[in-house]
């Protein structure tokens, strides 16, 4: 775990990342609060889901890190985007760990892989983390082996640790990760979150928290339980929360999504997280086309909306804000930003923190494009740029 006076190097391949004095809270009177959430920490630039990957996106403006959690064997919450980590760690390398591998079924999908339920928290301690999308970012490679799985618990440290140090409120934003899938299996990660929580006096309407899941049951179970602080219901473009599936009936996501559907997640959650081509969908030829009616709706039901996930290659863009036929390459991700933000969302997550931070004060400062995009969409004719 760092210490006080440790900060881990920032400086990115080829050229060093620039650390601006981030501004304090980002909000002003009159004005929404939109906050910048680095989603599973820097992962644009560092191993997602590490210590080294959210304390760079605290350094780069983030005001929320956003933690997966699973758990492991012996009952603890740790950051890993799935149980399957074969992706996300060397543990294929480790010929002890070989007779781990195995096929289970994820949400009705079978698996192959290593999987965290499988290992002891000390057993995870012995692997190391490598980047999960090697052929999109290739130089965050460089650090593939470096780092440890944290516990949610050293996140919490970290958090307390950078808080401090900058000088303002770091928030957190964890996701219970296949809630249904855990329960099935006697890991249940709700009791164990909101433990956690309470002891680390984070489990208050006012604190910098907000808890998610792509699952309706869990989240009202949570605040049935005694969450106290707020929560947010993950929304997706097609198919339904895995434990309504289960169930054999329930609301699908587009259930969801609907003014009706908004009303309902009002009744036990605070915001909403919508794929953000729900927001703001592509056309046909792959430019961004005009907003839904999701933001409003969701406003006029009294939630926030904080769409996910922005990210700066090409390949993660639409076709009017890419720059070049190279994937990998950056294009124009602050405009796409800006473009989102002023369809009225109160956050967004992202893989690169810093470019949301400038994206956001941009759009504070009163860009005209949106404007004209706006105007297009009224009048009933295509914005291009």
């Amino acid at each position: 775990m760092l210490t006080r006076r440790t900060s881990l190097a920032v400086g990115g391949v080829g050229g060093a990342i620039a650390l601006a004095d981030p501004p304090r809270p980002h909000e002003d009177q009159n004005r929404r609060a939109l906050i910048v959430i680095g989603h599973r920490g820097a992962a644009g630039y560092r191993p997602e889901h590490t210590l080294a990957s959210y304390e760079l996106a605290a350094r780069l403006g983030a005001d929320f890190l956003e933690p997966d959690l699973v758990v492991t064997r012996d009952g603890v919450l740790v950051c890993r985007h799935e149980p399957e980590i074969g992706g996300t760690t060397d543990v294929a390398s480790h010929p002890e760990f070989a007779l781990r591998k195995t096929t289970k079924a994820l949400d009705g999908v079978a698996i192959t892989g290593w999987f965290t339920e499988d290992f002891t928290l000390a057993e995870l301690k012995t692997l190391r983390a490598v980047e999960r999308l090697p052929q999109v970012r290739q130089r965050d490679t460089l650090f593939n082996g470096r780092y440890e799985i944290p516990t949610f618990q050293e996140l919490l440290d970290l958090r307390a640790q950078l808080s401090e140090e900058l000088h303002r409120r770091l928030g957190v934003y964890p996701e219970t990760k296949h809630p249904t899938y855990f329960r099935n299996a006697g890991l249940a990660l709700e009791p164990r979150l909101l433990e956690i929580l309470r002891r680390n006096r984070l489990n208050q309407p006012d604190a910098p928290v907000f808890v998610q899941s792509f699952e309706v049951t869990n989240l009202k179970q949570l605040r049935e339980a005694g969450l106290r602080t707020k929560s947010v219901q993950l929304l997706a473009t097609s198919g339904a929360p895995f434990d309504t599936v289960a169930a054999g009936s329930g609301a699908t996501y587009a259930d969801l999504s609907t003014p009706a559907g908004l009303r309902g997640v009002a009744r036990y959650a605070q915001g909403i997280g919508p794929d953000k081509l729900q927001v703001i969908p592509r056309n046909a030829d792959g430019m961004l086309g005009c907003p839904t009616a999701l933001v409003t709706d969701a406003h006029g039901a009294g939630l926030v909306v904080h769409p996910y996930t922005f990210r700066a290659e090409n390949s993660f863009l639409p076709v009017d804000y890419q720059t070049s036929a190279t994937p990998t390459d950056y294009g124009r991700a602050i405009d796409e930003q800006v473009a989102y933000l002023q369809a009225g969302l109160d956050g967004l997550f992202t893989d690169q923190a810093d470019i949301s931070v400038i994206a956001r004060a941009e759009y504070r400062a009163g860009s005209g494009q949106l404007a004209s995009c706006r105007r297009s969409c009224a009048a009933g004719t295509e914005h291009q740029d």
